[in-house]
């Protein structure tokens, strides 16, 4: 990935800490709510091995409550800024589906846009990512996030993300985006079924010639199945991720670093 006048390297994967400045994460020991505790958790992240911290102020989960444009801004623009006083050297991605949340982040410092709806709620997302020449995460869901738990319907799950991917991707090369990176949306617009569907067959994404990115981290594939709290998904996560790891993923987007990091670690030898 270009970042600026830099180059990241993918050949080896990553781990991406996510970073929620938000008051409602499903999993609520990762929501974050002042200064101090964002510095002290991207701190600690990044001692653990990321080496990517991903900043959100909006929750993802399904059903999650609209935040407005100005709210979101605030969450992590002095977030970002703060990071890279700090942690000059770590790539920070600034995870909304927003443009102008989205522009304000990376003039603040931040490197990669991760879009949950692949440009389909804000088309504008993709001029400020080809604008800044920045790296685009382009992730697979239906709807938004009140919605995408009722348009699981598909005819053909890997047919349609695959064909979901090959257009997004020649539109935003046409647009003069060229570092994109996957992301199969575990937990957005699928069943449990599907989810792991798409995971069984992770590696024929290879085709489209993109690194992949993954979370499945404490998600509801893994706690609902097992039938435990999302608080105790820790081992299930660990699990998926070194899967995913095994059929090529490059990116694991993960709550719990030192973990990852570990998994990385291991599979290296």
């Amino acid at each position: 990935m270009r970042l600026g006048k830099k180059l990241f390297s993918l050949v080896e994967p990553s781990v991406m800490g996510i970073l929620n400045c938000t008051p409602d994460s499903f999993y609520k020991e990762s929501r974050i709510s002042s200064l101090d505790a964002v510095l002290k958790t991207a701190e600690k992240q990044v001692y653990e091995g990321a080496s990517i911290l991903d900043i959100g102020g909006y929750s993802s989960r399904p059903n999650a409550e609209i935040v407005s444009v100005i709210e979101e801004i605030d969450r992590t623009r002095h977030a970002i800024t703060a990071i890279k006083k700090e942690f000059p050297d770590v790539v920070l991605s600034i995870d909304t589906f927003r443009s102008e949340v989205a522009r304000i982040a990376l003039e603040s410092g931040a490197d990669i846009i991760n879009d949950i709806s692949g440009g389909e709620l804000e088309p504008e997302i993709w001029k400020v990512a080809a604008h800044y020449q920045c790296p685009y995460v382009l992730m697979h869901m239906r709807g938004n996030p009140k919605t995408m738990q009722s348009q699981t319907d598909y005819t053909n799950l890997f047919s349609e993300t695959s064909k979901y991917y090959s257009l997004k991707i020649k539109q935003l090369q046409e647009l003069g985006v060229h570092d994109i990176i996957l992301d199969p949306g575990f937990g957005f617009a699928k069943t449990m079924k599907q989810n792991y569907e798409l995971l069984n067959r992770l590696s024929d994404f290879h085709f489209l010639e993109k690194p992949i990115l993954v979370g499945f981290s404490r998600k509801s594939m893994i706690h609902r199945l097992l039938e435990i709290a999302a608080e105790d998904a820790l081992n299930g996560t660990t699990i998926l991720n070194t899967k995913a790891i095994l059929k090529g993923a490059k990116i694991l987007r993960v709550h719990d670093v030192k973990e990852a990091s570990e998994v990385l670690k291991l599979l290296s030898m």
